[in-house]
């Protein structure tokens, strides 16, 4: 199955809701399922199996991204045409793509919950050959948002009260990564991105003044300050360190007081690189003798949570983060061991065995318990339909294709997300590398279940 298509597909938008985004072996099972009428209802959950070495907990995240891709799947004549020209002939399974339309449940944690190793985030119920199909898109979805949101609070975290805002677009691996990361890292607490099209589609806060070319392409720095503010007077913050550090800081100084006569205040200044906590002391010092006691100092340039957490426990006169790359890419951990496994199929739960990949099986609910203080102090996966202690950490989300509730928009994922941080025990907060268990259990009801699954299977 090599040919190549007649028709290309350009990467816009709809690439992103398209459905022949997907492995094959996808198309391959399907069809072969619809061949032996293996059309029962299937449940699918999405987990993690294990935390990265340097992660204590995770943030769930890109929900919504897979709702709006399942509310537009279908496949077109353009779509079926293709799939011929590369082998898929059957004429069942494409008559079955020609009307396929989804009609699922999906149960999830919301955007912006705390979670851990082996607890489903996501459930998806559907015919056999459908929640099959969808299988790469969702992980796809649900693995890059989430992996992003686990960074960036981490960040948020470190950063304390200061400003953070995404820089990462240019080293983002993609353009679907770019903006999915920018959607993340404000939903885990940044308070905006330098990505236009994402604060357009989002509505999240934009930032942004100038680079070092600007300046370069200027006679000196002062003209180059003196230019850019009079342009935007209302975000007048500036680039210093082109050539020095401390000789932009004083450029600054002499730019502004000849902007005040014109009444135009400077908002701050931006360091890019250099010994940054030296830097800032030295720089902060020259604004405030200068007369900018109210600039601020906005620091960027290979940030992460380390570098930032140790700047502000030595008392970098800093008021707020650009972090691009090292939050973009997830450099720390650049990805999660994550699954999308069938759990319950024709109403029998299901389970895998392999060595290091094994799976709890049946469809499963994740109940948490808080402590007199308020802080989280312990989970049980147990049984969709066996209670335990606690809050049900899966909600309902469709049923029959169609939403129950309309999503919460960002801003109120994002509130939401603050306030999940607010519960966790303060060793969860630790940036510290020594992994640290938070009591995860599983119920009585799922441990028989296993036990005789392992029986039976013997």
């Amino acid at each position: 199955m090599n040919a190549i298509l007649d028709r290309e597909y350009p990467m816009t938008d709809c690439m992103t809701r398209h459905p022949l985004l997907v492995d094959l072996y996808q198309l391959t099972m399907m069809q072969t399922y619809l061949d032996r009428d293996m059309t029962d209802s299937a449940s699918f959950e999405f987990y993690v199996r294990e935390l990265p070495p340097s992660r204590r907990f995770l943030m769930a995240a890109g929900l919504e991204n897979v709702i709006d891709f399942l509310s537009d799947l279908h496949f077109d004549g353009a779509d079926l045409e293709n799939l011929q020209r590369i082998g898929f002939d059957n004429q069942r399974l494409l008559d079955y793509l020609a009307d396929l339309r989804f009609a699922g449940d999906i149960e999830a944690m919301p955007e912006g919950s705390v979670f851990f190793a082996n607890e489903p985030i996501f459930r998806l119920t559907a015919p056999l050959p459908v929640a099959q199909l969808l299988e790469s898109r969702i992980i796809n979805l649900l693995h890059f948002s989430t992996l992003i949101a686990s960074k960036a609070i981490r960040i948020r975290l470190a950063a304390k009260d200061c400003q953070l805002i995404d820089f990462g677009m240019r080293r983002a691996h993609g353009a679907e990564a770019a903006m999915l990361a920018a959607r993340a890292s404000y939903l885990a607490g940044f308070d905006g991105t330098a990505t236009v099209l994402a604060g357009i589609n989002h509505g999240i806060p934009l930032f942004g003044t100038m680079a070092h070319s600007y300046v370069l392409a200027h006679e000196n720095e002062v003209s180059a300050f003196l230019d850019f503010a009079r342009s935007h007077p209302a975000n007048a913050l500036f680039l210093i360190d082109t050539y020095d550090t401390l000789q932009g800081a004083r450029k600054a100084v002499e730019a502004a007081k000849i902007l005040q006569k014109e009444g135009i205040v400077v908002r701050g200044v931006r360091l890019d690189s250099g010994d940054i906590l030296s830097l800032s002391k030295k720089v902060r010092r020259i604004l405030d003798e200068g007369g900018l006691p109210k600039a601020i100092i906005l620091a960027s340039g290979n940030l992460d949570e380390y570098s930032i957490h140790h700047l502000i426990s030595e008392n970098a006169p800093i008021d707020g983060f650009g972090v691009g790359t090292r939050l973009d890419v997830s450099a720390d951990g650049p990805y999660l061991e994550c699954a999308y496994k069938l759990q319950e199929y024709a109403g029998q739960p299901k389970s895998k065995y392999s060595p290091g990949k094994a799976n709890l099986p049946g469809r499963k609910q994740v109940y948490r318990r808080y402590g007199d203080n308020g802080l989280m102090c312990g989970d049980t996966i147990t049984l969709a339909d066996a209670g335990e202690k606690g809050d049900g950490l899966l909600q309902p989300i469709m049923q029959g294709g169609r939403l129950l509730n309309p999503l919460p928009s960002l801003a109120l994922i994002r509130e939401y997300a603050l306030r999940s941080i607010q519960h966790l025990p303060d060793e969860l907060k630790e940036l510290s590398s020594i992994p640290m268990a938070y009591p995860v259990s599983i119920s009585d009801s799922l441990s028989a279940l296993m036990a005789n699954m392992a029986f039976s299977e013997k």
